[in-house]
């Protein structure tokens, strides 16, 4: 039987709080293919600006940053590096507030840790807990959440068999693959059931072979659930194989120098997809942005 995450929730209504239960379901509809412009704004980033410091000390990090993010949309966000997107991320994560502007959920300002979100980071060697067992690292952020054994249980067990970890349940972190911690940290941010997933250079660490293998495990989770998905990643290729617009930083103070349609299959795969001429051409249209002179 497959089990699976309860679907997002339409645009329409308010979120619930992080402590609904939701009803698992035998079989989920895959996501239908998401076609910019078409599909309601979850997340929407309004002339964004962040600075640190005050009076003539101020550095400004971005400024009037624009774009949206769509339901069940996957947009990876790439530019130089040191342009500010770990600290874009930490503003939408409702870590860092705004200098101006604002992101908003739904049409609700973020001021704070959003409930319907988790974030995946980059290191899982500080993100996860070297002396809890695989089962306990997801089960520790959901403790706030005051949910009974059974559905602790049915949470990390339908998180653990979404990305293919069901044997290593009473394994610790350190007697895993690199690859295998960084599915547990993506398992963990399953186990919470989110509406939004926002991911932070979550490849970056492994090799190119499992960076392959979670890639596509990316793309299973947006099909399975129908989650929106905002990832920032240094790789181009990565970039233009995972999503559905690419939004392109530049400058500094960092500002969106454009968006970028992914023109590709909804299906991919890592060999005839990146075989592909368009799959070229967009990632030289991506790179051309990036090299270019400020």
């Amino acid at each position: 039987m497959k089990t699976s995450l309860p679907p997002t929730r339409s645009n329409s209504a308010a979120p619930a709080a992080p402590s609904r239960k939701n009803a698992m379901t035998e079989e989920q509809t895959p996501a239908p293919a998401v076609v910019a412009g078409t599909a309601p704004a979850r997340l929407d980033v309004s002339h964004l600006a962040k600075s640190y410091g005050t009076g003539d000390k101020a550095k400004t990090i971005i400024e009037d940053l624009t774009f949206t993010v769509a339901v069940g949309e996957v947009v990876c966000i790439v530019g130089p590096s040191g342009v500010g997107k770990t600290t874009l991320l930490k503003c939408l994560a409702g870590l860092h507030p705004a200098t101006s502007g604002r992101a908003s959920i739904d049409g609700r300002v973020i001021n704070g840790p959003p409930p319907e979100m988790a974030l995946v980071f980059q290191d899982y060697n500080r993100s996860l807990m070297p002396w809890l067992t695989v089962r306990k690292n997801l089960v520790l952020p959901l403790r706030h959440l005051h949910l009974s054994a059974q559905e602790l249980k049915e949470r990390c067990d339908s998180a653990l068999a979404a990305v293919g970890l069901e044997h290593a349940e009473s394994q610790y972190p350190w007697q895993l693959s690199g690859g295998m911690q960084q599915r547990v940290a993506i398992a963990r941010a399953l186990a919470y059931r989110p509406e939004i997933l926002i991911m932070d250079e979550p490849f970056a660490s492994v090799d190119a072979q499992t960076r392959f293998d979670l890639e596509d495990l990316c793309l299973k989770i947006r099909r399975d659930f129908n989650m929106t998905i905002l990832v920032v990643t240094h790789d181009i290729d990565e970039a233009v194989y995972l999503a559905d617009r690419v939004v392109v930083l530049g400058s500094k103070p960092a500002r969106v120098l454009r968006i970028v349609d992914i023109e590709l299959p909804t299906v991919r795969d890592q060999i005839s997809t990146r075989a592909l001429p368009e799959f070229a051409r967009q990632r030289t249209e991506v790179l051309s942005l990036i090299k270019r002179p400020a």
